[in-house]
């Protein structure tokens, strides 16, 4: 994939890659822990700059749900979109709807070619939904 994407292989860029596959919406400190846990001693700033190198050549897709800090995932190449939970933190992937998606077609698209939308669900988890539940009942 990183020749396939001009890049040079290295062995940080082969672990960071590893680590946003094996843990998908990752912070950049979870890829960090990934990463020392493979490869011994790295910097965090090797690891940032492996993440915007996979950013630049498509390999990896960084998001930033309101409030959240950046979180990186490997499922490129689709308008796919995330639901995420306002209690925990959670995030899952969306597929987009099919058939007519009127709120992803903008009417007036100021002279833009527009080439992906970007929808974020928010809500609760099953988690979250469960435990609130479990915690209502038990204060009956």
């Amino acid at each position: 994939m990183l020749r396939e994407a001009a890049l040079r292989v290295t062995r940080p860029r082969m672990a960071v890659l590893s680590a946003v596959h094996d843990l998908p919406h990752a912070d950049t400190d979870s890829i960090i822990g990934a990463v020392r846990r493979n490869l011994g001693i790295v910097s965090h700033q090797a690891v940032y700059d492996v993440l915007h190198a996979l950013t630049g050549a498509g390999l990896v897709r960084r998001i930033q749900p309101l409030g959240s800090v950046a979180r990186y995932e490997a499922r490129v190449g689709d308008n796919h979109h995330h639901v995420v939970c306002r209690s925990c933190g959670a995030i899952a992937d969306v597929d987009c709807a099919v058939g007519e998606t009127p709120c992803l077609t903008a009417a007036d698209d100021s002279g833009f070619e527009i080439d992906e939308a970007e929808v974020i669900y928010w809500g609760r988890c099953p988690d979250c939904v469960a435990s609130s539940n479990q915690h209502a009942a038990s204060t009956k």
